[in-house]
């Protein structure tokens, strides 16, 4: 039995264009495309971060047709993506991705060149007899197209829906250095939490945009959450003056459509490289070409007297903000050391200079569901 895959199937994106294969799934709508076509901001919410196909089946087996475009950088090694699948809320397969389309990337002179690519087919087999609830998460670093399912047995929507979490952050939300599509931070804490992730986590473009909040204000929410602060610094991207209104409009924009949902505001994980000198970030030139590309901050130590921002000065102006917003009483602040802090970096070190390892994705999101969905956490039920 083959089917094209239907829209109603895909979970956590804003929407879905219809492409000469299928369908594509993309995390932020259309009038955003095309109100702000920056090549980064297109690639990354291109990537399905976060973002699922559920449904349930009786089916023993069941294939999985995409078409995925990955992203190489000449001369370093980028893992492919994954995507995992759950069934009943178990993992029972993790498929790493093989042809597609592969974009290469030079970083010393920038240009890029196109080689194109076979689609790629998950195979998932030998599903014990009974009704089962499946969940495929797709991967959270490669762009994919959704060609079509083939199962032994009709697929079929489910209609079980979870509270719903939107977050929003930038490459460490996004995923970078996940081993997989379930193990970003975000999604580690939905499963803990048992419920249902929208990740508007995209890297190099968390810049407290108003197109951001206002997508945000007009999305479904139960839970938002928002993170800001490392990619401002890191592309020395504004000044204070310009970074605490900034941040107050956004979050008023929010408040337009969601005046009573728990919103929690979240400060920037350590990272050593910018905890006390500005931006801008750069690639280290001498780590090109080896195993580990490595960033560097660029700007000059403790350099925050005109107003300069490091991660230490975010933090502080962050909670400042949170507390003058007292009448919001829904408004709650997480400090982001706290969900990783300088002890974990001695302990589990960031591989290049920015990006949480696998293993410390696992840890954020055990903090943060432990934190934010339990006890008397800002989420907790």
């Amino acid at each position: 039995m083959q089917m094209q895959i239907r829209p109603s199937l895909v979970r956590g994106a804003a929407e879905v264009e219809v492409t000469p294969r299928g369908i594509r799934p993309h995390r932020l709508p259309a009038w955003v495309r095309e109100q702000f076509p920056d090549g980064q901001l297109l690639s990354m919410e291109s990537q399905p971060s976060g973002v699922r196909i559920v449904f349930q089946t009786t089916a023993s087996a069941f294939d999985l047709v995409t078409h995925p475009t990955s992203i190489a950088y000449t001369g370093a090694q980028r893992p492919r993506g994954r995507i995992d699948v759950y069934a009943d809320g178990e993992l029972i397969v993790r498929d790493v991705l093989d042809g597609g389309d592969r974009i290469e990337v030079d970083l010393t002179s920038g240009q890029t060149a196109l080689h194109a690519g076979e689609a790629h087919t998950t195979r998932v087999s030998d599903l014990p007899a009974g009704r089962h609830r499946i969940e495929v998460w797709l991967p959270h670093n490669e762009t994919i197209e959704l060609i079509e399912l083939r199962a032994d047995a009709p697929i079929e929507p489910d209609d079980a829906r979870m509270p719903l979490w939107v977050h929003h952050g930038s490459s460490i939300s996004h995923g970078s250095n996940a081993l997989a599509p379930s193990e970003i931070w975000p999604a580690v804490a939905a499963r803990h939490a048992g419920v249902e992730l929208r990740n508007l986590g995209l890297g190099g473009s968390a810049f407290v945009d108003p197109f951001l909040a206002r997508v945000i204000r007009d999305a479904p929410a139960d839970y938002i959450s928002v993170k800001l602060g490392i990619n401002v610094v890191n592309l020395d991207a504004m000044r204070l003056r310009a970074f605490v209104p900034a941040v107050h409009g956004f979050l008023d924009t929010i408040r337009d459509g969601h005046p009573e949902v728990p919103l929690l505001l979240i400060s920037p994980l350590f990272c050593g490289v910018h905890e006390d000198t500005p931006g801008p970030g750069a690639i280290d030139p001498a780590s090109i070409g080896t195993d580990q590309v490595r960033f560097v901050a660029t700007g000059t130590p403790g350099d925050v007297n005109l107003g300069r921002l490091t991660l230490q000065v975010i933090r502080r102006e962050l909670r400042s903000l949170t507390d003058r917003r007292a009448a919001d009483r829904n408004l709650h602040y997480l400090d982001g050391t706290s969900l990783y802090g300088p002890a974990d970096a001695n302990e589990l070190p960031l591989p290049d200079g920015l990006h949480p390892s696998p293993e410390a994705h696992q840890r954020i999101g055990t903090r943060f569901a432990a934190y934010a969905f339990t006890g008397a956490g800002p989420f907790a039920r």
